[in-house]
């Protein structure tokens, strides 16, 4: 699949590819992809379009990119869902949203999923950049992240239930592995606001730092990921993907099943 810029655009979505340089001035083994919501007059508020340009750039990502950030542009990363969306008066260029009542709409709902599900693909290691509010389904974009970066000006809130809906893209399971249940449960039914630094004492926040030292921070940290080799780095995120799920017996087998695959891969087969 070929990314037109234009429909990117279009989608209020931008994407830049680069190889960073390391620090002797050799080019590192991978590059970096930057998604930007580019919808500044709106907040970066996401609608279809921009989810389904979301799994569009997911499936259509060059094989050299090892990592992927996650940005707003402007001072939000995103207001969550176009409220407009619900109004008579519509978004311009958006489609009116499907019947809550017909039978296509889980279906549709899994459409929209694909935008943020890629995200966690072993091959990659995926960074939200959040400055600013992220709100809804911003805010689940962020958890469908692997590691978060917060400026300190950074406020996330899981508003669905307050619109009369459960947040359904795919932000509920990272969100109760990060803080547990009850917390959860807390921050979900009083779609309260966190601030950044309550975020990073909840794990929710990897880094926080100044908002002038972002993107400095988050550059530094691809090229850190960067370091090690593609191999490596897939079948670790892999392996530590299954840790919460496994018993220390299952997880002991995977290390195992992920070592040995990883050595034949690079070594090849036992001379005959």
């Amino acid at each position: 699949m070929t990314l037109d810029p234009a429909d990117l655009e279009l989608a209020g979505l931008r994407l830049d590819i680069d190889t960073p340089q390391r620090a002797d001035g050799t080019q590192a083994a991978g590059a970096v992809a930057t998604v930007t919501l580019s919808r500044p007059r709106r907040r970066n508020a996401m609608t279809p379009s921009m989810w389904r340009g979301l799994a569009k750039i997911g499936s259509a990502l060059p094989p050299q990119v090892r990592v992927v950030v996650i940005r707003g542009e402007g001072q939000s990363f995103s207001a969550g869902i176009d409220l407009r969306l619900f109004s008579a008066e519509g978004v311009p260029a958006e489609g009116p949203l499907p019947d809550l009542r017909s039978d296509g709409f889980e279906a549709w709902i899994a459409d929209c999923q694909a935008g943020f599900r890629w995200l966690r693909r072993p091959d990659i290691v995926s960074i939200a950049a959040v400055r600013g509010h992220a709100i809804g389904a911003g805010f689940q974009l962020a958890l469908s992240c692997d590691l978060r970066v917060f400026a300190e000006d950074a406020k996330v809130c899981m508003k669905e239930p307050a619109l009369g809906l459960v947040p359904d893209l795919t932000g509920t399971k990272p969100l109760v592995d990060i803080v547990g249940l009850p917390r959860a449960l807390e921050i979900c039914l009083t779609t309260r606001t966190l601030d950044a630094i309550e975020a990073r004492e909840l794990g929710l926040a990897e880094i926080v730092v100044p908002v002038d030292r972002l993107d400095e921070v988050v550059a530094d940290l691809s090229a850190a990921l960067l370091t090690t080799d593609a191999a490596t780095a897939r079948a670790t995120k892999k392996l530590l993907s299954m840790a919460a799920g496994n018993t220390l017996e299952e997880q002991a087998a995977a290390e195992r099943r992920i070592q040995t695959e990883l050595q034949r891969e690079r070594l090849g087969p036992l001379p005959s």
